[in-house]
């Protein structure tokens, strides 16, 4: 939908916005389609395309379909009738909005299984803790906006988002392993600043009585080039989706020169991967590695079964962020 942050002139869940859809190739009918976020605030649109699986469940063999989300769900169905694999209910979410004709829908679907793959809304406790003074300072800026869990909306305060409108996942989506019966997805855990204020009319294109924006760069997101929430910013999952568990999750990249050179870190041992956010895909091979880009110049090879790295090579370019 658009404005993808207000939605004072779209009342209602705006469906299919944000939604699978599964159509009759022979006809071109809709079979069947589902939500998955009602009344879109958050730019948590399908970041990519789905997979078609197959998996034993229960001793039963489905024809399936997962969908990862930029909100860090993994929607699983049976692709011929619709029907969630595992449970999807319908949860009660905050509503109260300071952004004058919005109508908050008030619930949206959380799937029971798979659990999620990144991070899921922000709270104090999420303060990046690299050193007890980089906590304080962080603590002391994320107090300045609004806080709350997933699907807590835009605000004219500003809103920390968590996953931002990047994901948890993007448009590099997911890899289906058929072999193993695994989903492999890339994600990122990086704050967002989501915002709402009223539009002043001089900017012909925009015709609403309110406009959203929701980035990383404005206030509330980083301290210079420290992120206010603790590491890691990127990560690599591999889901079993025959169990709907997660079997790994490991961080992608080593992160950013401006962080690890930074004055507030000066003297301090950091993790090895801090994890660098980025969009791009992975590639599965029949010999068990996972080929991924890291965001942070280098490209990897991990053990498909484990996780573990056991290979990077630098590749030639240049990361803007170093």
């Amino acid at each position: 939908p658009g404005n993808g942050y207000y939605g004072g002139r779209r009342p209602g869940k705006n469906e299919p916005a944000e939604s699978i859809v599964c159509l009759d190739i022979t006809t071109g009918l809709r079979k069947w389609s589902f939500q998955m976020v009602h009344h879109g605030l958050w730019d948590f649109d399908n970041p990519a395309a789905p997979n078609l699986v197959t998996l034993t469940v229960g001793g039963r063999r489905i024809d399936a379909v997962a969908q990862v989300s930029k909100q860090a769900f993994t929607y699983v169905f049976d692709r011929v009738t619709g029907e969630p694999i595992w449970p999807i209910v319908e949860r009660a979410v905050q509503t109260d909005s300071d952004v004058p004709g919005e109508k908050v829908w008030p619930t949206q679907p959380f799937p029971t299984k798979p659990p999620p793959f990144a991070r899921q809304g922000v709270s104090l406790d999420d303060a990046n803790d690299l050193t007890p003074a980089i906590k304080e300072l962080a603590q002391a800026e994320m107090q300045k906006y609004r806080l709350g869990p997933l699907f807590t909306p835009p605000s004219l305060r500003g809103t920390l988002q968590l996953p931002g409108n990047e994901g948890g996942a993007n448009w590099g989506g997911a890899i289906w392993d058929a072999q193993a019966g695994r989903l492999y997805v890339r994600s990122k855990d990086v704050i967002r600043y989501n915002s709402v204020s009223a539009s002043d009319g001089t900017d012909k294109f925009i015709d609403h009585l309110y406009s959203g924006h929701l980035n990383e760069s404005r206030p509330g997101t980083k301290l210079g080039a420290i992120p206010l929430i603790k590491p890691p910013y990127g990560q690599l999952t591999a889901i079993d989706l025959n169990k709907a568990a997660l079997v790994w999750q490991v961080p992608v990249g080593e992160g950013s020169a401006a962080i690890r050179n930074h004055p507030l870190l000066k003297g301090v041992k950091l993790p090895e991967r801090l994890g660098s956010p980025a969009n791009g895909g992975a590639i599965a091979t029949a010999g068990g590695l996972i080929f991924i880009g890291g965001g942070d110049g280098y490209f990897y090879a991990l053990d498909k079964n484990t996780g573990r790295e056991l290979w990077r090579g630098r590749v030639p370019y240049v990361n803007i962020e170093n």
